[in-house]
């Protein structure tokens, strides 16, 4: 099992959104992500700096290097363009 942790920003306002939208994440990408071996996820949001910690539990064998070459993880990230700080790739 590998653990993986890294962090993301949300931008000022938008808490209640991002907790709505990840309580209503699309069937389709939970699936990838078990798909590609992350088989525990969780967020967590520091409210004073709005910084976003998340831990990832993976398989040995994982693929989730290769989650950005997918067509839903693009589309997620692309959704949450509009409340989170972004790269120029749309990746948070």
């Amino acid at each position: 099992m590998i653990r993986k942790a890294f962090r993301m920003k949300l931008k000022p306002g938008n808490e209640a959104e991002y907790k709505k939208r990840h309580d209503e994440i699309w069937p389709e990408l939970s699936q990838e992500l078990k798909k590609a071996g992350i088989c525990d996820y969780s967020i967590f949001l520091d409210t004073d700096s709005l910084t976003l910690f998340a831990v990832q539990k993976l398989e040995n064998d994982n693929t989730a290097s290769q989650l950005p070459e997918k067509q839903i993880m693009r589309k997620w990230w692309d959704y949450m363009t509009d409340i989170m700080e972004v790269n120029p790739d749309n990746s948070p």
